[in-house]
């Protein structure tokens, strides 16, 4: 695990950042560094930020238009000739559309597709719920082979693509399109390793993605409250690291988690299988409530749907309250 202590001045002070503009930057990068980086884009380019990489090198940019499952088809067959290629869609197209070509092309077959999904989560704002992707997750944690990332800002979006770029693994990259607040360097972030924003002996909010903005402002609320909480950001889901999350269920006996997805079969399902087994501990989970998303701007969405400030402190004050 990597250690931070970021003080409530460091949080307030931190600028705004953006996720797919950290993935757009990485991607030029690895094309600097790598003849066999390719990008495989299904006419959504620009909204991925995979357009200034295209310009870069156009003969290495491939552009199928809306046909998904093309894409994945087409990126297995440059996989395994060697190249690197990164393949990009709405999460909500992809997996969404290409569940099969992933399953079987890319991870039956260990083809090392780096699959992106692109403005995942309820923040997709007012394209609605048939673009508000929160089930990925779930679907991608039962595929075998395959790795799973989810930068929480531009940052850790240029680490874990340049990572995951290098690995010989299928992997999904879950990209978000709201901006969250710049907390650590990309140095900072580690592939498969957990990292501790701040420390704490009463309670452990793990969160991942975009809600690492809204967990850090709870666990300073809590700190309000005399309650000392621990946050922890994990940006692996698969492979997850098992003894961070083990050590620090031991250390504070309560955990809590937050996600942008389905609160079935995402991280809070993860963090429980590992915490069942290893380390039972009282849990909440708090992710969206077993429904779809709908039209409204990125913020307003993330309140109505349980992420509130006032209604995330007073359903932990109550878990807390309960697990005395």
């Amino acid at each position: 695990m990597i250690k931070y202590h970021i003080s409530r001045s460091d949080f307030v002070s931190a600028p705004l950042s953006s996720i797919r503009d950290g993935f757009g930057e990485a991607l030029v990068e690895l094309g600097r560094k790598h003849w066999n980086v390719v990008t495989v884009m299904a006419d959504l380019g620009g909204s991925l930020r995979m357009q200034a990489f295209a310009e870069q090198f156009p003969e290495r940019a491939f552009e199928v238009g809306v046909a998904e499952q093309n894409m994945i088809g087409m990126a297995a067959g440059m996989a395994k000739e060697g190249l690197i290629p990164f393949a990009g869609s709405f999460a909500a197209f992809s997996p969404g559309r290409t569940f099969d070509q992933i399953r079987v092309s890319v991870c039956y077959s260990n083809n090392p597709v780096k699959v992106v999904g692109g403005h995942a989560g309820v923040t997709v704002g007012p394209d609605g719920a048939t673009h508000q992707m929160c089930e990925d997750l779930a679907m991608m944690r039962a595929l075998p082979n395959i790795e799973i990332v989810v930068p929480s800002d531009g940052p850790s979006a240029i680490a874990l693509t340049e990572a995951t770029a290098l690995r010989e693994y299928p992997a999904y990259i879950r990209l978000s399109r709201a901006k969250s607040k710049a907390l650590l360097s990309a140095k900072a972030v580690k592939f498969g390793e957990v990292t501790q924003l701040k420390p704490g002996q009463d309670v452990t909010l793990i969160t991942m993605g975009v809600l690492v903005d809204r967990t850090m402002q709870l666990a300073f609320d809590l700190e309000d409250e005399g309650i000392s909480a621990e946050v922890l950001l994990v940006s692996t889901l698969k492979p997850l690291e098992e003894k961070a999350l083990i050590a620090a269920a031991k250390r504070t006996g309560r955990v809590v988690t937050l996600e942008e997805h389905q609160k079935y079969n995402g991280l809070g399902s993860a963090v429980a299988e590992v915490l069942s087994q290893h380390a039972p501990t009282p849990m909440e989970i708090i992710g969206i409530e077993d429904t779809f998303g709908e039209s409204g701007q990125s913020e307003e969405l993330l309140d109505a749907y349980g992420f509130e400030r006032s209604h995330l402190l007073k359903r932990v004050l109550q878990f807390a309250a309960r697990t005395q």
